[in-house]
């Protein structure tokens, strides 16, 4: 019974939130897609039936949400807890609400909620209360269970405890539908990452250890034609993510490391800042600064502080704001023709 996506799109007045795409999040399977807020509670919208597609159907199994409701369990980024409730009654609460058999003990105890299970929801911290908000999901047993930003903000432990559950739940034959707006909180927990934006929907390559990268620059060098590999890799935890250089907004050299920086997320290349401006030269990036490489494809001012201080500012959201050295100056000048 899978959640299935068929050409879904939406619009609001003449704007496109997102054009139409497929997808479908199979029984035992952690798909995520990495989207824009506005992208995200859309879909979450859609999901809670609170809004309709502009095209398209979503289904789940051979019928509609609505005859599925019981089937589908939320965990939102405002959590919607109780304040005056104590944790084992706000789970008590749920599971009389739900009319569901699972046991209260197990529940508390998978997510690690023993030593708290008296404390009122109003006295935890944010972390315990996700804690909290993961007992609820597992106390109502939903068979496709929709995450909002899950990790968002939470300690170390929190963390651990999340991304053991999400196994649980795939060991257990049930799907999990992250939706994010960090990619790495995608490529750690998903089985399956996809990015939605205004262009449609992506899949987002990443490989789950180094051997497939060594397997890879092995069959390159042993091939008879030259390949030309364009894809820049990074490694987020156990897994190599790959980016197409269009993507990088920038890349910055701290203590020998080299970071892409990437809307608004950084993350670390397996390679060093001189062999990343050889490679991506062609594609139009720059060494700015020592410590610096920028895509001029994303700058959208050059601005002079002093003398011999400048700066160029990227057209991002952040409005980023690189360094440019003084030689560095004269080269993009003559690089456009100033």
């Amino acid at each position: 019974m899978s959640l299935q996506f068929i050409n879904a799109e939406k619009r609001i007045h003449d704007s496109v939130i997102f054009p139409s795409f497929d997808l479908s999040i199979d029984l035992g399977k952690i798909v995520a897609v990495h989207s824009s807020v506005n992208v995200r509670e859309q879909l979450i919208e859609l999901l809670l039936e609170r809004s309709k597609l502009s095209n398209g159907e979503i289904r789940i199994g051979e019928s509609g949400i609505s005859e599925n409701k019981s089937k589908i369990g939320f965990f939102f980024l405002q959590d919607g807890l109780y304040e005056r409730l104590s944790v084992e009654e706000m789970i008590r609460f749920t599971r009389r609400l739900y009319l569901s058999t699972e046991s209260i003990e197990d529940v508390i105890q998978v997510a690690q909620l023993d030593a708290k299970r008296r404390v009122k929801i109003k006295n935890l911290s944010y972390s315990e209360r996700k804690r909290v908000q993961l007992a609820l999901l597992l106390i109502q047993n939903p068979t496709i269970c929709i995450f909002e930003e899950p990790d968002q903000n939470l300690d170390l432990e929190t963390k651990r405890i999340f991304l053991s559950i999400l196994q649980k739940l795939k060991q257990d034959g049930r799907s999990a539908f992250i939706l994010t707006g960090y990619l790495e909180s995608a490529v750690t927990a998903a089985d399956e990452i996809f990015r939605l934006d205004e262009n449609g929907l992506h899949a987002v390559q990443t490989a789950t250890d180094e051997d497939k990268e060594i397997e890879y620059a092995t069959s390159v060098a042993e091939s008879v034609v030259p390949v030309r590999f364009e894809k820049i890799p990074t490694k987020v935890n156990e897994k190599i993510v790959l980016f197409d250089p269009p993507e990088i907004d920038y890349i910055e050299s701290n203590d020998g490391q080299s970071f892409l920086h990437i809307k608004g997320e950084s993350f670390p290349s397996v390679s060093t800042l001189n062999e990343l401006e050889a490679r991506l030269l062609p594609f139009g990036f720059f060494r700015c600064h020592r410590s610096y490489i920028v895509n001029l494809q994303k700058v959208r001012e050059v601005v002079t502080w002093t003398r011999n201080s400048y700066s160029l500012v990227l057209d991002d959201a952040e409005k980023s704001t690189i360094p440019l050295s003084k030689t560095k100056m004269v080269e993009l000048k003559e690089m456009l023709g100033l």
